[in-house]
């Protein structure tokens, strides 16, 4: 130890001062590390008691959506899953108000006409975007939080982009990152409106991933396809 100590006082200024900083991170990054092993180690919660035994996943076909729809049906829910195929929203709004939705996963959305300036693309291409991943956004929500509300608990994600929030600008996708600015604002001001009341409200900021996001509505409407699913029973 003695000549442990003599080295210390041998050593250079800067070495001593990057010894500190890299123990200051050390203890400042521990606890966290703490935390998270902790969240992996423990039982995963049962979200059938903590929100409700359905959920709604808009645009579940491919990618996050297929995903989430895939893990929530593992862990025993009823699945609503909404796709853009056929049917009307109004309609599959009405049928979700009638069930014990507790999850709302607002993951559908599309990018076409895809990078391109404003002008370049038919008004259309914009409106259809903004059907999808604003107006549809709004209403699956609005339809489900008269339940969330009644029952006292609820879990709604939303699928943003770091398109609007992790950049400055995002130049020939500025109708896209537009949408999915309110995206970001719309969860942030329901979170503060809802967390009292029982209803939690997320934002998930995604970065590129294998989907079909840019692939386009197939016609001039935003429609829904709605399927219910009950898996079997099991345990969580």
């Amino acid at each position: 130890s003695e000549s442990r100590m003599a080295y210390l006082q041998q050593a250079p200024a800067w070495f001593l001062w990057l010894a500190s900083l890299g123990a200051l991170y050390v203890a400042a990054f521990l606890p966290r590390l703490l935390v998270y092993l902790t969240h992996c180690l423990r039982r995963p919660e049962d979200l059938r008691l903590r929100y409700g035994t359905w959920a709604v996943v808009t645009g579940p076909t491919s990618g996050i959506g297929r995903s989430v729809a895939l893990e929530l049906a593992r862990r025993g829910l009823n699945l609503v899953l909404v796709d853009l195929d056929a049917a009307n929203l109004h309609e599959v709004s009405g049928t979700i108000m009638s069930l014990d939705v507790g999850i709302l996963v607002n993951n559908a959305g599309i990018a076409k006409p895809g990078a391109v300036f404003l002008h370049e693309a038919d008004v259309e291409a914009w409106v259809r975007m903004i059907r999808v991943n604003l107006w549809a956004v709004t209403e699956v929500t609005a339809a489900v939080l008269p339940g969330m509300l009644r029952r006292g608990r609820g879990a709604i994600v939303n699928m943003g982009s770091a398109s609007s929030e992790g950049i400055n600008s995002f130049p020939l996708h500025t109708m896209y990152s537009a949408t999915k600015r309110y995206v970001a604002q719309f969860s942030r001001s329901l979170y503060v409106e809802y967390k009292s009341k029982g209803i939690d409200v997320q934002c998930q900021l995604n970065t590129a991933h294998a989907s079909v996001l840019a692939s386009g509505l197939q016609s001039n409407q935003f429609n829904a396809y709605m399927v219910l699913l009950r898996p079997f029973s099991r345990g969580v």
